[in-house]
């Protein structure tokens, strides 16, 4: 006999627990099911994002810039040091804390939230029911009125740069390396790509990035994009475009080991020799094994679950949200779709706004942005005006000497709408919500030029870029 729920959630990841929690606020009986386990062999909450993904890389991220801070911009502060030395397991066993610290968090509020939780894979099976695999062995069944397909995704693998876990690694491979590369190559110069490998790269690896695709992240605005990608070079980073791996091979025994690389560029064939491959060129909707047959959820030719723009899969009481769906895969778009649902399950409106959903690339200098590029709008033929301000002429970004970085406001050439606020430069990732803020309320780019800014901060860049728009920025000549 199945047990009975309201609500069963298939994945603990951003949806997946945003969508558990919200329901059980709204006073539903929730079960959430997760497959996941930690570095420890235990049940870890929280999905790719907290466990091998956005929180662990964070905690790396920072370690290693303040390693690189300590030879690269140290001085200009006048603070001097001898012999540095970087300890990379604790580095690595701070991150795992980090994980340990938020995985159990949030099993502390399934708990307070009275949350069911499950621990196996989970398959849908006709008629609204949940098979369990649990890890402590056996099956169970859970049965609810509604059931959220939560199921998250995984790395995609090439099939001629197949995983060993050694010298041929995925994101969560490249988290855990126990010592710094002497040689890294990583194919795919997307978001994974270009933060573990600044990871390394500060660490004192020599980091080379093969990026099939002629341009630099081509779904960024090209201003920025431009401007990252100089700053990138001036670190060291090597990024090669246009560079198609065709073949992988390791080669050597035990520590020299070597990963040959194949590649064909502009130029023709070449190789590469490194000590270790990182792939980072995406991830897929992990929905393998996940439907019985006859559930009627369907999966498009990317193996996502098909949904409305409710995220309803068309089968009554069925939904799916976050990475196993359309749309980008993000952990805060995962978090709206799951309170979106959970609401829209207790009979309240739900909604999630895909045009103002931000956009970070957590290097040095950050990148963010949202909606609109110059690229996109041009192609759709919709007349706009620009205003830019570079961080090099914002006092506080000059006296903290990390001057690199440009904001960019773009609003419609006719009613003034924000379009767009694309950024790179320090603390953008925090600087972009109030373009978010701006399109979500409809609000004009004087409407942002008009809104008093502390100084020194920041966020003045974006102040004078929308003052910019319109030719009237203060500090500079437009």
């Amino acid at each position: 006999m199945a047990e009975q729920f309201d609500v069963v959630v298939i994945g603990a990841g951003p949806a997946g627990y945003h969508a558990a929690i919200r329901a059980a606020q709204l006073g539903k009986k929730v079960a959430c099911v997760d497959a996941a386990l930690g570095k420890d062999g235990k049940p870890a909450l929280g999905g790719t994002c907290l466990r091998v993904g956005c929180v662990p890389s964070k905690a790396l991220l920072d370690s290693s810039r303040q390693y690189w801070n300590m030879g690269h911009l140290f001085d200009q502060h006048g603070i001097s040091f001898k012999d540095a030395k970087v300890d990379i397991a604790k580095m690595v066993g701070r991150k795992d804390a980090i994980v340990k610290q938020f995985t159990g968090g949030i099993a502390m509020l399934f708990k307070a939230n009275k949350i069911t939780a499950y621990y196996g894979f989970a398959q849908l099976q006709p008629g609204n029911v949940v098979k369990v695999a649990q890890h402590e062995g056996g099956e169970i069944e859970l049965a609810a009125a509604n059931v959220v397909i939560a199921a998250g995704s995984d790395s995609i693998e090439l099939p001629f740069a197949k995983f060993d876990g050694e010298n041929i690694v995925d994101n969560v491979g490249a988290l855990d390396f126990l010592e710094v590369p002497k040689r890294l190559a990583v194919i795919g110069a997307g978001v994974i790509g270009l933060e573990l490998g600044s990871v390394w790269k500060r660490l004192g690896s020599e980091v080379t990035i093969l990026e099939a695709v002629p341009e630099f992240l081509p779904a960024a605005d090209a201003e920025i994009s431009k401007l990252a990608a100089r700053e990138f070079k001036k670190q060291g980073l090597e990024i090669l475009l246009g560079a198609k791996v065709s073949k992988t091979e390791v080669a050597g025994k035990g520590k020299s080991k070597e990963v040959v690389i194949s590649y064909t560029d502009a130029e023709g064939e070449k190789t590469l020799i490194v000590d270790k491959l990182l792939v980072a060129v995406g991830r897929k909707a992990a929905t393998k094994g996940l439907l019985a047959e006859g559930t009627g959820v369907q999966l498009n030719e990317r193996g996502q679950v098909v949904v409305d723009e409710h995220c309803h899969t068309g089968v009554d009481g069925v939904w799916a949200i976050g990475d196993c769906v359309r749309g980008p895969m993000l952990a805060h778009k995962g978090f709206e779709e799951g309170i979106a649902v959970a609401e829209l399950i207790a009979g309240l409106p739900g909604h999630v706004n895909f045009d103002t959903i931000p956009y970070v690339i957590y290097t040095e200098p950050e990148i963010a942005w949202v909606g609109k590029t110059e690229q996109q709008l041009k192609a759709e033929g919709v007349p706009y005006k620009v205003g830019t301000f570079p961080f090099a002429a914002i006092a506080r970004a000059v006296a903290m000497a990390e001057p690199a970085g440009l904001a960019k406001v773009i609003a419609h050439a006719e009613t003034d709408r924000v379009l767009g606020l694309h950024l790179v430069g320090a603390g953008v990732s925090e600087l972009v919500h109030e373009g978010v803020l701006t399109m979500e309320f409809s609000g004009s780019a004087d409407d942002l030029a008009r809104i008093c800014h502390a100084h020194p901060s920041l966020s003045e860049a974006i102040h004078d870029a929308a003052m910019a728009v319109d030719k009237r920025s203060i500090h500079k000549v437009n």
